[in-house]
């Protein structure tokens, strides 16, 4: 994992932190440098359990479990703009989670400390954070409620076009 020392921000892509003044951005870009992950290298792992949140600037990133037999599941596939890791901001932690370049990215990190300093003191923010965290809960409930209910041709289909990063939205 390399520092790719181009001069942007992560954080203007992401609508969470569009109420930031200049100068609160600056700090936290000073903060959150962008790191390069190659296609197939782990974010993070069990080994090496969440401790920040994730601000994908460039490439596409897995989030998946790993069962006792191998098994993997697939929890999301995250395209520019997302942020990641969110869990830990409510207190949870997200120990049987991983995170895999599936393309090379640059992702952006800032750690727990700094997110309650800068960002929870912020009602705007915080209610931004709280309506992600109620998207992300949504979309687990809409894909639990596919899997359960949804004939697999129609699942699969559906992974596919996820994947496909040509195809229309």
């Amino acid at each position: 994992m390399a520092e790719t020392g181009e001069p942007f921000s992560c954080l203007n892509a992401v609508e969470i932190f569009a109420d930031l003044t200049a100068r609160a951005m600056a700090a936290l870009d000073r903060m959150s440098p962008p790191k390069l992950f190659s296609s197939g290298e782990l974010v993070f792992s069990q080994s090496q359990p969440v401790s920040a949140l994730f601000i994908l600037k460039e490439g596409r990133i897995r989030i998946f479990r790993v069962a006792e037999d191998g098994r993997t599941l697939t929890i999301a596939i995250l395209e520019p703009g997302a942020v990641f890791g969110e869990m830990l901001l409510v207190g949870q932690q997200m120990y049987d989670n991983y995170a895999e370049a599936i393309e090379d990215s640059v992702v952006c990190q800032l750690s727990a400390a700094d997110v309650e300093e800068h960002f929870l003191s912020n009602p705007k923010i915080a209610v931004k954070i709280s309506r992600l965290l109620g998207e992300q809960a949504a979309r687990f409930e809409e894909r639990l409620t596919d899997m359960a209910l949804r004939p697999l041709t129609a699942r699969a289909a559906a992974t596919l076009l996820t994947l496909d990063d040509t195809a229309p939205p």
